[in-house]
């Protein structure tokens, strides 16, 4: 695999819609359906979406939530990206039912599973998943993932695992302990789309990660949306009343040109 590295510090201003990505509206053909599934045994209940219409096998992407737990938000990503041709499924990493009431409640959520080899053993799980539904190539699988969850797919690629379509991360997580080592066992293409001004992640950590991936000419490319913060692709994430946490217009639909770019490509 030839490698490659790419640190953008800007990005084009798209002309869009003043819709968030995430509200756009799917075809009619596009259903999702709750998913149970038990590991360990806990059940967890994800949520699978696909385009009816479609027949024959297709690539499969699996969508890692929010610190916030299996909501809306996700669901909709899931739908959107069973709309371009994929099935997607959103896993489901708290537990059947296991939702944040708030951030405090959050925060805690994501802690107690953020511990990568807790993590991995959920998303390998989910990838199985996903892989058994007839309607996946299973040869062709891709991974999203915002916030917690995009820390959870940078985790995924350190780990080593060789995903065809590659794996997005939004406003995720960067400051991973298995960063040094796992570098150099990255095999699948990574995208991260990171908030230039996103006070969530440290500067140093930002700085580290992609002087580590430059030094290893791992097959990163990294994206720093100017003026965005954290939460940039979710439609009211001010909402919450955390300084720091605000949707950005500009930078969500970039991202969100970028990702389809990205797998379009990496599908091929």
């Amino acid at each position: 695999m030839k490698l490659f590295l790419s640190i953008l510090v800007t990005l084009f201003v798209l002309q869009c819609s003043s819709m968030p990505t995430a509200e756009l509206p799917v075809k009619s053909t596009i259903t999702g359906t709750p998913l149970e599934y038990k590991l360990d045994g806990k059940t967890y209940e994800g949520y699978l979406a696909l385009d009816s219409k479609i027949t024959g096998k297709r690539p499969g992407i699996l969508v890692i939530h929010e610190w916030w737990g299996v909501n809306d938000y996700p669901k909709q990503r899931a739908k959107q990206l069973a709309d371009m041709g994929y099935v997607a499924f959103v896993m489901d990493v708290y537990g059947k039912g296991i939702l944040a009431k708030d951030h405090v409640e959050a925060g805690k959520l994501s802690s107690a599973n953020g511990d990568p080899k807790i993590l991995l053993k959920k998303i390998y799980k989910a990838i199985e998943i996903l892989k058994s539904n007839p309607n996946v190539d299973v040869n062709q699988i891709g991974a999203i993932g915002y916030c917690f969850g995009g820390g959870g797919v940078i985790e995924l690629a350190l780990d080593g695992a060789d995903l065809k379509g590659g794996v997005v991360s939004f406003h995720g997580f960067l400051g991973s302990k298995n960063l040094a080592t796992g570098v150099k066992k990255i095999k699948t293409k990574v995208l991260v789309h990171h908030g230039a001004d996103d006070p969530f992640i440290p500067k140093n950590s930002v700085e580290t990660f992609v002087k580590t991936i430059s030094d290893a000419k791992a097959p990163v490319t990294f994206v720093s949306h100017p003026g965005a913060v954290h939460g940039f692709t979710r439609p009211g994430s001010e909402k919450h009343g955390l300084p720091g946490l605000s949707y950005n217009q500009k930078a969500d639909y970039a991202s969100f040109e970028s990702m389809k770019d990205f797998f379009a490509n990496n599908f091929k």
